[in-house]
């Protein structure tokens, strides 16, 4: 196949990022439009959790305020206060989704769920109403059942059958998936079910992050094959898989002091260079055709958005004489904190180009 020169992306959406608050947020915010991206599907893990039709319009509010020209959806965090009432509420108000973290296996999930069937009357909700349940596959690790984090996402996919099979008209997202057993598992749910993907996870592998904490997140990143099944999907043009890339922020002394009671911060932090960065790695398995579907088009449809008349967004490569700028950390704050992007030093050899 002749190498190509660009690629022009319909309005590209990114269905899964963390935007935080604070300093941090006033610098982080932006950088989606930055990466190439015009519409972002926010997680409401803040301190504390986003779990009011409320409170998710005033963060959305700020969020636009900080990057006027990217669309912002919103998300509640599933929590015992949610109520039928409350999604209702928040279905009139175009909230578009409620996130389920298993308790405590991430970043500000002490809140988070331990008995799915304890929101069986939420869920009914939220299938007539039209929300999406986003949904952190994983379980908390539990050595004496022998699970890890390196089995804790294959042990989860029976709550997401067995929350299938009693809400099948209820659209739920796998969020990003990292397994082979969970491609599987997504595709025999059918349409109502789809699964979003990182590209970190369509990089790394366990070897990437044992050992190197800018590379650590939750899920983990698994084994070879994992890796392979993930890039197989996105390279089939599967349309239950799209773009999460789960960009997640942390000020770098969080991903590296440790000590033998508290480890890194879980996250990797790649709006700023996300549709290069896809362009970059979907070349190298043979996908660069796929962009346009997987990190716009496959998203939309699933979530409803418009999917006709959308402006493009073009990512180009950059010329061989100089091969683009290299990924660099950002600062945030008045105490020098710092937010380390994945692939820092590296050049992409690809660029985003808006035509406004």
């Amino acid at each position: 196949m002749a190498s190509t020169s660009s690629i022009t992306i319909p309005s590209p959406a990114d269905f899964h990022v963390h935007l935080r608050e604070g300093a941090m947020s006033e610098v982080v915010t932006p950088h989606v439009r930055v990466g190439g991206i015009d519409v972002a599907y926010v997680m409401p893990n803040l301190t504390p959790p986003i779990i009011t039709t409320a409170h998710a319009l005033s963060y959305q509010a700020h969020l636009q305020s900080l990057s006027p020209k990217t669309t912002f959806l919103m998300t509640l965090y599933l929590h015992p206060s949610i109520t039928p009432a409350e999604i209702q509420k928040a279905a009139a108000a175009g909230i578009r989704g409620v996130k389920s973290y298993p308790r405590g296996v991430t970043t500000n999930s002490d809140g988070g769920i331990e008995n799915y069937e304890d929101y069986y009357e939420v869920f009914g909700a939220m299938e007539k109403s039209g929300l999406v349940l986003n949904l952190h596959g994983e379980v908390p690790s539990d050595a004496e059942r022998g699970i890890c984090v390196l089995n804790a996402e294959e042990t989860f996919l029976q709550h997401l059958f067995k929350i299938h099979k009693a809400f099948p008209k209820l659209r739920i997202v796998l969020e990003h998936a990292t397994t082979a057993a969970a491609v599987e598992a997504v595709k025999k749910c059918g349409p109502t079910v789809a699964c979003s993907i990182t590209p970190h996870h369509l990089s790394l592998i366990v070897d990437d992050w044992a050992g190197q904490p800018f590379n650590f997140c939750k899920p983990v990143a698994k084994y070879p094959s994992d890796r392979k099944a993930l890039q197989d999907v996105v390279a089939s043009g599967h349309p239950q898989f799209f773009l999460g890339s789960d960009s997640a922020p942390h000020p770098s002394l969080s991903k590296t002091t440790s000590s033998p009671c508290h480890g890194c911060a879980a996250g990797i932090y790649t709006s700023p260079i996300l549709l290069p960065l896809l362009a970059n790695l979907l070349e190298s398995f043979g996908a660069l055709d796929k962009l346009a579907g997987f990190a716009s088009l496959n998203g939309r449809k699933f979530y409803g958005l418009e999917t006709e008349g959308l402006k493009g967004v073009e990512v180009r490569r950059v010329a061989e004489k100089d091969g683009g700028d290299l990924v660099k950390r950002y600062g945030f704050g008045k105490e020098g904190g710092e937010v380390v992007t994945f692939w820092e030093g590296k050049k992409l050899g690809w660029e985003v180009v808006r035509n406004e």
